[in-house]
């Protein structure tokens, strides 16, 4: 961890959640831009927190001002339960949004949310389940379960402040899985020439593509 990185936990629906808050370095004064809360891969395949790709959308949002805040799911770490197959997830992941807002000083903070992989499925679901009134500034997907999970689709309104990230050869989750439920709605998908599931090799390029598409959306339109 570096210095800006502060490990707490927090009550969830079954117990302690375990988690990460990564702080932006900003000037005397200035707060930061809002709050993304990011979601790991799957807890029965070695997913957590820790992931690298996790950590690389950390670090994404962290450069471009966000507080980042990173959990383990029930069952993984120090976080109490057992997995759920997406069910209890979604509970604790919705915690941990409740109490990234709260603890801002101010209710008007604006929210962001990622996922990779089994993470971006349970992250869809709380898209849905915060609605529009409460929907996020920002959405953030990478590696998309769309293979193994019913991943809710991304609400219309959203898609200008989304983001898809996928590798083309990805050979947990395959591009055609992607593409199949993202050409409904539309969603435009962006495609890592070469990438694997954990973008072995590409984790800088994927950090810059993402630090391109929150810098673009924080820019006033002319």
């Amino acid at each position: 961890m570096n210095p800006s990185t502060r490990r707490f936990t927090l009550q969830g629906p079954v117990g302690a959640i375990e988690a990460l808050e990564d702080l932006p370095n900003l000037s005397l004064g200035a707060v930061p831009r809002g709050v993304a809360v990011i979601a790991h891969p799957h807890p029965l395949f070695s997913g957590t927190m820790d992931n690298k790709v996790v950590q690389t959308l950390a670090r994404a949002f962290v450069q471009c001002g966000w507080r980042a805040v990173r959990f383990n799911f029930r069952g993984v770490g120090a976080t109490e339960g057992t997995h759920d197959a997406g069910r209890g997830e979604l509970q604790d992941l919705m915690a941990v949004i409740d109490h990234a807002i709260q603890s801002e000083a101010t209710a008007a903070t604006a929210l962001a949310l990622a996922g990779f992989s089994f993470g971006s499925f349970v992250v869809s679901h709380a898209v849905e389940a915060l609605g529009a009134g409460r929907a996020p500034s920002q959405l953030v997907l990478v590696g998309t379960a769309a293979t193994r999970f019913d991943v809710a689709p991304v609400p219309q309104a959203l898609h200008g402040r989304t983001l898809v990230l996928h590798g083309e050869y990805d050979d947990t989750v395959p591009l055609v899985d992607v593409m199949n439920w993202a050409r409904p709605q539309t969603l435009p998908v962006t495609v890592i020439p070469g990438g694997s599931h954990f973008f072995h090799g590409q984790l800088p390029l994927l950090r810059s593509l993402v630090v391109r598409h929150l810098q673009v959306q924080q820019t006033p339109a002319s």
